[in-house]
């Protein structure tokens, strides 16, 4: 694969629970970050593609407030929106201005401010990202169709509550060393398996918080990338497949069919196999929708995946380290924000710049960003 695209700068907000600024300032905080690393003013950037889940936003069109807050006019500004994968559908846009010699430089900022709204709110318009004539009038809800897959995985394979608490037990343990993380609290095994059920299986420990947070990914041609930056990460891979909206049009609930696709596309693109990724992050909204992705990156054969979080095989000594910055389990999961984050924690990784979460040599890294219940999947590699 040529090295025709690089990311030259990231940047990430702290993620909190009740962001006090408006959502350009929020914008703002992962966009100098991200200049700041690339060595950019902002006039040399040609475009800037905004990202978000317009449902969470008070402000109409906040792809122009935000790119004027920012200094980026007159250059275009574009709005992209996947729900969650939002900001890694940003990046392929990006990447796709770029590659077809439209444009040099685009920074792809992705936010939102969940605190904007009531937590009653917030769980109806997740509701209704479901298909609102059959599904969500029925009180539908993200918990609620996780815990599907996830009573679907055990009855399959024969997976257990204990297993997915293995996956927060190591969310836990590395989020305390993220610095940008919500939650930054060790948790014992004993806590996590006697939190209340949210929706059975699912209890507390294993669903993902809302938060309030952005990021920013400047991505530029080979000619720019050489031009300014010392460590450029070159994309080699980009996948991007959708799934039925409604659950009743899908095969199977033990994985997401999707994420597979956009493996599949992404693993062909970079000419690379699974077993050739060094460090992942994977999309954790909740426990089990990390250990479907361990099976939909290829990572282990379907009904495998227990395996490697029994065995310590996702973490950063692992054989495949999985969310060594804790994952949205820990960071929290601002929407528009989220794929950014994962993006700006493998750009680190692959830079060797990682600190404490640091996995030795690692060269090829993966990012898995899905947007709803599977209904949207990005898998994006990169390599140093």
């Amino acid at each position: 694969m040529p090295n025709d695209v690089a990311i030259i700068g990231v940047g990430q907000s702290n993620f909190v629970r009740g962001y006090e600024g408006s959502i350009r300032e929020l914008a703002f905080e992962a966009y100098r970050e991200a200049m700041q690393d690339a060595g950019l003013e902002a006039a040399e950037l040609d475009a800037s593609i905004i990202c978000s889940a317009p449902e969470y936003d008070k402000q109409r069109s906040p792809s122009g407030l935000i790119a004027e807050y920012l200094g980026l006019n007159p250059q275009p500004t574009f709005a992209v929106e996947s729900v969650c994968s939002s900001s890694t559908t940003g990046l392929k846009t990006a990447y796709s201005l770029i590659k077809s010699g439209l444009h040099q430089a685009v920074a792809v900022v992705g936010f939102q401010k969940m605190s904007e709204i009531s937590s009653g709110d917030s769980q109806e318009r997740m509701g209704r990202g479901a298909d609102i004539m059959w599904e969500s009038p029925f009180g539908t809800t993200m918990p609620a169709y996780y815990a599907m897959h996830a009573r679907a995985h055990f009855d399959t394979f024969g997976t257990t509550e204990e297993d997915l608490a293995l996956i927060r037990l190591k969310a836990a343990k590395y989020g305390q060393l993220n610095e940008k993380a919500v939650y930054r609290k060790d948790l014992a095994m004993d806590k996590i398996m006697e939190s209340d059920y949210v929706s059975s299986p699912l209890k507390r420990f294993d669903c993902c918080a809302n938060a309030d947070g952005s990021s920013c990914i400047i991505v530029a041609s080979a000619e720019k990338a050489k031009e300014t930056s010392k460590a450029p990460v070159w994309i080699q891979g980009l996948g991007s497949a959708t799934a039925s909206y409604s659950m009743t049009g899908r095969q199977a609930y033990s994985g997401l069919e999707s994420a597979r696709e956009a493996a599949r596309q992404a693993y062909e693109m970079a000419s690379i196999k699974p077993t050739d990724v060094d460090v992942a992050e994977v999309h954790d909204c909740f426990t089990i929708a990390e250990l479907m992705a361990y099976e939909n990156l290829g990572f282990a054969e379907p009904g495998r995946g227990v395996e490697l979080i029994r065995n310590g095989e996702t973490y950063q000594e692992g054989r495949i380290p999985v969310n060594v910055d804790g994952g949205l389990l820990s960071k929290g999961h601002p929407i528009g924000a989220t794929g950014g984050s994962q993006v700006r924690t493998i750009v680190q990784q692959l830079r060797g710049e990682a600190g404490k979460i640091q996995v030795p040599g690692a060269k090829t890294g993966l990012v898995h960003n899905i947007g709803g219940v599977g209904i949207y999947a990005n898998v994006i590699i990169m390599r140093a």
